[in-house]
């Protein structure tokens, strides 16, 4: 159970780190308010032409008798947006991350700088780097898709759905959350897509109590928003422990300094540089 308290201690010295570094913080937020007004913008379309779409979309039920038409339209549009906004919630961070590739770079590199001194680097390209990220997203995406439809039919079972399923469904959303927000500066090491996935599923626990909270927090994307930066430099945080990389401070370390030693292996006097 300790691995819980180490995964949110890293969530939240990520948003430490963040409000200490102002202009880091200040850039990192500008991916975050361009994807939100893209999906303002594809919510409002679809909550002004959703009734029209369902009825385009179930031409049988014109000839059914009132009020039956009204309630089965009524109630396909309510699931059309209710899905919409579960794959809004889903592909945020995968948007987001994608957006903001060069500026979510360079924030976990200086986190990497902050605590050893350099930062790995992948020595691709940035065409390459984005690439690899868009497959590698939706990949995920994917995955948190069939969970999330699974998840909203198991909605319907009487009382386990309305206690059990929520909790399971905030539980998967946090794991992909971290899977997502680790790859900015696994990728940089040269760690693949699969072994990325198994590195976090040996530390189940530290990945939920990482990105559980933060998938409850993201069910408001204005609140996302503000937490991108930091749960950016958080999970470069943790990426480096999972690693087994100097971290710095751990998150329930009692040492005030807050400081990398020198001598320790990743520090600035072991750093050469490249891949680890």
């Amino acid at each position: 159970m300790r691995d819980l308290g180490r995964g949110f201690g890293y969530l939240m010295k990520g948003q430490r780190w963040v409000a200490q570094h102002g202009k880091q913080y200040g850039v990192g937020l500008l991916p975050g308010l361009i994807t939100l007004l893209l999906y303002a913008a594809a919510l409002v379309a679809l909550a002004l032409w959703g009734t029209d779409i369902v009825g385009w979309a179930t031409p049988f039920a014109d000839d059914w008798s009132s009020p039956w038409t009204g309630l089965f339209r009524g109630f396909l549009t309510g699931l059309l947006f209710a899905l919409a906004l579960l794959l809004s919630v889903v592909t945020f961070t995968a948007v987001t991350l994608l957006v903001g590739q060069p500026f979510y770079e360079s924030l976990s590199e200086k986190v990497d700088i902050s605590v050893s001194g350099f930062a790995p680097e992948s020595g691709l390209p940035l065409w390459r780097e984005l690439w690899i990220s868009a497959r590698d997203s939706l990949r995920i995406v994917v995955r948190a898709l069939v969970w999330g439809i699974l998840l909203f039919a198991l909605g319907f079972i009487p009382v386990v759905g309305q206690t059990v399923v929520p909790v399971i469904g905030f539980c998967v959303t946090g794991f992909f959350l971290v899977e997502e927000l680790t790859a900015v500066a696994l990728q940089r090491r040269g760690v693949e897509a699969r072994e990325r996935l198994a590195l976090l599923r040996a530390r189940r626990l530290m990945a939920w109590g990482f990105g559980t909270p933060l998938a409850v927090a993201f069910l408001v994307p204005f609140v996302a928003v503000f937490l991108m930066p930091g749960a950016v430099a958080g999970a470069t945080l943790m990426a480096r422990e999972l690693l087994g990389e100097d971290t710095g401070r751990a998150p329930d370390d009692d040492d005030p300094r807050g400081a990398a030693d020198p001598a320790a292996p990743g520090g600035p006097q072991a750093a050469t540089g490249g891949r680890s």
